[in-house]
């Protein structure tokens, strides 16, 4: 892809982003991740605009990987109902799951090495190669992988993006749906 072509979008993409995580910064979002309660407490401070910024933080949890996107699942839940959050958490992930690819895809090995750390990227990067889709496809399917993380470093394969979104829209939302669900019973 030719620089010019991808730049105004990588402008778009680091201002949002940037702008996004300042936001958390500020109303003490980074602070609030250590517990459901104070995760619930923090989501709840900001109606009528709650599910907007729900889906805010879902959302940048797959870009900014270090938040886990299950926890947040969990207190959405508590907050909307199962449904609702469920919702709100496929459609984040999956977005966030796509912009990580795309700019993984647009910007390459330097933009990786930024966000994924060698030893994850030598462990996981030639697996993704090797097994493509069954690979991708098991990883979003179970817990305890790093899948924002594989998303990422997807980026890199020649995986055909349109691929890559089926995949990510039909097994991404398994082990949302039951944090979701989880969080409900809460």
């Amino acid at each position: 892809m030719k620089r010019r072509q991808w730049l105004p979008a990588l402008v778009l993409a680091v201002v949002l982003l940037g702008g996004g995580l300042l936001l958390l910064w500020r109303t003490g979002f980074f602070s609030s991740v250590g517990s459901l309660a104070e995760m619930r407490a923090y989501i709840d401070r900001f109606p009528p605009y709650s599910h907007l910024f729900y889906f805010l933080v879902q959302l940048l949890s797959v870009v900014a990987a270090p938040i886990p996107s299950n926890v947040t699942a969990l207190s959405g839940a508590v907050l909307f109902g199962m449904w609702e959050a469920f919702v709100l958490t496929w459609l984040a992930v999956t977005a966030g799951s796509v912009l990580v690819f795309w700019l993984a895809r647009a910007l390459g090995q330097p933009f990786v090495e930024r966000l994924v750390s060698r030893k994850v990227a030598d462990k996981y990067l030639e697996l993704i190669q090797r097994k493509r889709d069954i690979f991708l496809i098991l990883v979003f399917l179970f817990p305890f992988f790093p899948d924002d993380l594989i998303c990422i470093l997807a980026g890199l394969t020649d995986i055909p993006l349109r691929r890559f979104v089926v995949i990510v829209l039909f097994t991404r939302p398994w082990g949302l749906l039951v944090s979701c669900a989880l969080g409900a019973r809460c």
